[in-house]
């Protein structure tokens, strides 16, 4: 008799160089800025709202603990083909809505064009430049707030 696991195997979305060039990415960002990017994908959103389903995840990840409340999650569920931006307080009072809308435009242009790797390293990076203008890296005080790895949920 064999042995089955009840628990499929995780989907890969990325290759492990795709991976280190969105990895990258976060941490380029994250060193020029005290503000912190996280990404979280998960194959299907079953809210209604994409916003709604990044602002669960958004504190269920503990983001908004961040000392300037400047955390940017860059939600993804894959198989339902959604994406969102959420910002903490600190950054979206900076920036506001249109900031955001812009940046998952830039974003869904590269997807579009089966550049799903680029698209999110070049939003990273994007907003990591607006984090530098808005919360520039402290060398005295600044630590890593939050872990740089991509969370994959369900």
């Amino acid at each position: 008799m064999g042995i089955f696991s009840f628990f499929g195997k995780r989907k890969t979305y990325f290759t492990p160089k795709e991976t280190e060039l969105i990895l990258d990415a976060i941490r380029n960002a994250e060193r020029q800025t005290s503000g912190e990017i996280r990404i979280f994908i998960e194959s299907k959103n079953y809210l209604v709202s994409t916003i709604e389903r990044a602002a669960e995840i958004f504190y269920h990840l503990k983001m908004e603990k961040t000392e300037h409340r400047n955390a940017v999650l860059l939600y993804l569920a894959m198989d339902h083909h959604e994406v969102a931006l959420f910002g903490d307080e600190g950054i979206h009072q900076q920036v506001g809505s249109a900031y955001w809308e812009n940046e998952v435009a830039a974003m869904l242009k590269l997807f579009k064009e089966h550049d799903m790797a680029n698209g999110i390293a070049n939003c990273v990076t994007h907003i990591g430049a607006t984090l530098k203008e808005k919360f520039p890296y402290e060398a005295t005080t600044d630590k890593n707030e939050l872990p740089d790895e991509i969370v994959f949920g369900r």
